[in-house]
């Protein structure tokens, strides 16, 4: 298939100097623009996260700049969101529920580099232990399956990445709670047998690249590819665009 014949309409996992990023909020809009999509979302890290998390202090700083920003830049809409970690403690994200208002949405994933979420454990699997790999599986299974039905969770972001998880359920829930599952064009996830996996649910999905810098916002090709080998019906994709 030629990924000439398809366009990303959007892209809602994206980061900045807040966080983990090179470029600021202006220069990703900036670089969403030029890429042709209609809507971007800024979501750096949850303020979890012991090396990349944003500072609870810079969310009305953050709020006021995009605030700006859809001033400035009127034919894109500029959304603010946050990457939460899951963890298994509390209601399994790294923000509280009465943070949930402080953004349009939020989305949330698996990441190393925070405590309460089997780190150690799963950065030793990813690394080739694997003792005791079911029992990690289904811990971590159970964390994420917990913060979908615990939190409302826009997009459950590259699921599988950085330690065993049964995907099947995770899919099923995220079914059930509306929330898209991404397939990410940063990361390896989802991969083309999970596509496969959770594509046997009523699961919805949505390609993101996950930008650290802004010259790969919208980068979509990787994971449309993915999607296509896993024969994935394409119009489950809810940001994908055919080109007539």
């Amino acid at each position: 298939m030629d990924n000439r014949n398809f366009k990303l309409a959007y892209d809602l996992h994206t980061h900045t100097i807040y966080s983990h990023g090179k470029g600021t909020i202006e220069d990703n809009v900036r670089a969403a623009i030029e890429r042709g999509l209609s809507h971007i979302a800024i979501t750096d890290h949850g303020p979890g996260h012991k090396f990349y998390g944003m500072k609870r202090s810079a969310i009305p700083e953050m709020r006021a700049e995009i605030d700006r920003l859809n001033v400035k830049y009127p034919k894109i809409m500029i959304q603010y969101s946050v990457e939460a970690n899951i963890v298994k403690y509390g209601n399994h994200l790294d923000i509280k529920p009465e943070e949930f208002e402080l953004y349009d949405f939020v989305i949330a994933g698996y990441h190393y580099g925070l405590p309460g979420g089997y780190c150690v454990q799963n950065w030793l699997w990813n690394k080739g232990l694997k003792v005791g790999e079911k029992r990690l599986m289904n811990k971590n299974t159970d964390m994420v399956i917990k913060a979908l039905y615990e939190n409302n969770i826009a997009i459950l972001t590259h699921p599988g990445d950085k330690g065993p998880f049964e995907m099947r359920p995770i899919a099923e829930a995220c079914a059930d709670t509306n929330t898209l599952m991404e397939i990410s064009t940063w990361h390896d996830h989802l991969t083309v047998d999970e596509i496969r996996i959770a594509a046997k649910t009523d699961a919805e999905f949505i390609i993101s690249s996950d930008a650290h810098h802004p010259k790969r916002i919208g980068d979509f090709e990787g994971g449309l590819a993915r999607a296509v080998e896993a024969g994935l019906d394409l119009s489950r994709i809810v940001n994908l665009r055919e080109i007539k």
